[in-house]
Order: C-alpha cells, then sequence, then structure tokens
C-alpha cells in the first residue's frame, strides 16, 4: 500500500473515525485504525465493537492495501508533520513508513485480516433529514439520556416518525427531553427505534454546520447515519422504551410565562453554593409575577427573585439545579412556558408559542421544612 493524501484531509479523518477507537484494550487491535487505499481513496475505520466510524478521503494511491495503525500515535504523528502533503506506504512485514517533507517515522501496524470486520446492516428503511436540524436536535435532548446500565433502554434516545415528523425522546428516570421536526419527505413510514446517546454524540460531533442532510438507515438490529464521507454504524438498543405520552401531564392548574435568560442567570447564582458533595435542591416559590430562588447548603444561604407573568398562588417547588439549568439552556426560546400542577409533580418546560417541537419535563425534588 502506498497513497499521498493532504495532511488536514488526512488528520480530520483520523481524528474523526478515532473516536469509535478505544482509548484503553485488552484488545490492541480496537486501538487501531484499519487504512484501507484503492481507487484513489483511503478509507479509515475505527471500531469498539459497539460503534463504528468510516471515513473517506481522497488520495494519489499508488498501491492498494490496508494496514492497522495505532490510532493515537498515527493522529499524534501525522498532526506533528511540516508538510502540507503526507505520505504513507506499508511493506510486506507490515511497517507503515509515514514521511513529510524532511520528517520521516517508521511505525509498526498489523494485517487488516486481524481487524473485527463490522456488522453488515440490512437496510430496511431510510430518513433524510438537515444536517443543522438533526444537530439542534441531538444537542436539545441527549443530554437527558440515562447513564444507568439497569435500564439499558434509556441509556439511548428514542426515534419516532409519525406524520411527516421526527420525534427524539430521552429519559433518565428524573427527567424527560423531547424534540419534534417535521421531515422533507412527508411519506416516511412510522418508525420507532431507540440509539444509543454514545453513538449521538459522536453524530452530533461529526455533522458539520453546514446545509447537507444526513441518511438515516435502519435496519433490524443497527442503524446507519450517513453524513457527507462520513459513515456511523451503531447497534440499536432493544426493550420496551418508557411510554412517554402518557407520562405527560394532560393538563396544568399553573402557566407562568418567564424570560428565559433572566431565570438562568437567579437559578445559576443560588447554586453557587450547591456542588456534588453538597447536594441541595433549588426552592422555588412562585407568586403573582415574582418567582423567589432559595438555597441552602453547608457554605451558607442564597436567595434571589425573577419576574414572571402569571400568578402560582405562593405554590412552593423544588428541583434539582442541574436538571432545571439544563433544561431552560436547551430551550429553543427566550420566553418559556412553566407548567405546574402541585409541589410533587411533574414540571413541563417549553417554548412559549412552541410547545409542540420542545418539551421537558423535570420531577421535583421533595423538600424539607427547615430548607430554603
Amino acid at each position: 500500500m502506498k497513497f499521498t493524501c493532504e495532511k488536514p484531509i488526512l488528520l480530520s479523518a483520523i481524528l474523526t473515525a478515532s473516536r469509535a477507537a478505544v482509548t484503553k484494550s485488552p484488545i490492541p487491535l480496537l486501538e487501531g485504525l484499519l487504512l484501507e487505499a484503492a481507487n484513489d481513496n483511503v478509507k479509515i475505520t475505527g471500531y469498539d465493537l459497539k460503534t463504528g466510524i468510516i471515513t473517506n478521503v481522497p488520495a494519489e494511491v499508488e498501491a492498494s492495501g490496508g494496514i492497522v495503525l495505532n490510532a493515537r500515535l498515527f493522529g499524534e504523528i501525522i498532526r506533528k508533520m511540516p508538510g502540507q502533503y503526507v505520505t504513507v506506504s506499508v511493506n510486506s512485514g507490515y511497517v507503515a513508513a509515514i514521511s513529510s517533507e524532511m520528517s520521516d517515522f517508521e511505525v509498526l501496524g498489523s494485517p487488516t485480516s486481524d481487524y473485527p470486520e463490522l456488522p453488515a446492516v440490512d437496510e430496511q428503511d431510510a430518513i433524510d433529514i438537515s444536517e443543522a436540524v438533526l444537530k439542534k436536535m441531538i444537542s436539545q435532548t441527549n443530554f437527558a439520556v440515562s447513564d444507568n446500565e439497569s435500564r439499558p433502554i434509556h441509556t439511548g434516545a428514542l426515534f419516532e416518525t409519525e406524520e411527516g415528523s421526527l420525534t427524539i425522546v430521552a429519559v433518565d428516570g428524573y427527567r424527560l427531553a423531547l424534540r419534534r421536526e417535521a421531515l422533507e419527505k412527508s411519506d416516511v413510514p412510522e418508525l420507532s427505534f431507540v440509539v444509543p446517546g454514545t453513538a449521538l454524540n459522536e453524530v452530533e460531533r461529526i455533522i458539520s454546520d453546514g446545509d447537507g442532510n444526513v441518511t438515516i438507515k435502519l435496519g433490524s438490529k443497527h442503524i446507519i447515519f450517513a453524513i457527507d464521507n462520513t459513515v456511523l454504524i451503531s447497534r440499536r438498543l432493544e426493550g420496551d422504551f418508557l411510554n412517554y405520552k402518557n407520562s405527560l401531564p394532560q393538563q396544568a392548574k399553573y402557566r407562568l410565562k418567564i424570560e428565559k435568560d433572566e431565570l438562568i442567570a437567579a437559578v445559576e447564582r443560588v447554586s453557587l453554593i450547591i456542588s456534588d458533595k453538597l447536594k441541595s435542591p433549588v426552592r422555588c416559590v412562585f407568586g403573582e409575577d415574582i418567582v423567589k430562588l432559595h438555597s441552602v447548603s453547608a457554605l451558607g444561604k442564597a436567595s434571589d427573585e425573577c419576574i414572571i407573568s402569571g400568578d402560582g398562588e405562593s405554590l412552593e417547588i423544588g428541583f434539582n439545579d442541574r436538571y432545571l439549568l439544563e433544561a431552560l439552556k436547551a430551550a429553543p426560546a427566550d420566553d418559556i412556558i412553566l407548567e405546574l400542577n402541585s409541589g410533587v409533580t411533574p414540571c413541563i418546560i417549553s417554548p412559549a408559542g412552541d410547545a409542540d417541537n420542545f418539551l421537558y419535563m423535570i420531577l421535583p425534588v421533595r423538600l424539607k421544612a427547615y430548607e430554603g
């Protein structure tokens, strides 16, 4: 194998594929990248036995072939190379010679036959969606994916297509995030599948801010995200996902409108005396046109106020500060609506005038008499 490629393009592809390579593994090959050169193209693959990332770069290929190289070392070598172009050649002993201008390296690799084979995906259905839209949908839901392995199905996000729209839902037992967008093609069949949150993190990183499209291809056990010259393959999560439609409150006693940034700033201030070691809820008292926030920890007390539109009739409710802030920051609007019923029932947060496309539900924290 021998090829020459532009350094920035090659480095970008290495960094992308390396996201699916294992940093430290008892199986050394999982720490590597599979390089395959043919027909003026170099295919670079990373695979951790759960998620695979394949990306292609144009190159001047003098001899076809392949090799497996350590992802971290190969990436660092290419990053430090001085020139605009890099040449990689492999001899019969699986030694890769990497050169650019006056710099030369020789790195021992492994044969491609030793690299684990990626799963074949029996593509059944496909969804096309804008890169920018999917990136926003993932960023506004994936933070609510559970990290509790006792319920594996909730370590992923639910994708549902219905009536020409795509809905993504994430839950972790304490909160629920929902994001919905209309698809360009309205004839998409009704689909329901769960994608691991870790895979969606990588999809979000791979997606550009451009105006391209992502094709989501669904198989019986795996799912493919095709993004420009890159493909991510992930297993689907199997199991019964929460029936989120039945979990959402159907009506609200109080509907209060608040300026999002003002509430974020107030919550951040009263959260200064809260930490992972000094856990304490943010106590909110919703009165007429004002919400008063309080927090108490071993460091002291904090209080703040924020103007609202509406009357909560002095309703008291406590929230986990991190869960509340993540929801507020994800809400795509300057003004938000809080829907409340009592101090022990879920709170719904949605953008003012756009509750159909974004919704966040957070369970309250039970308050003790001495808090606040």
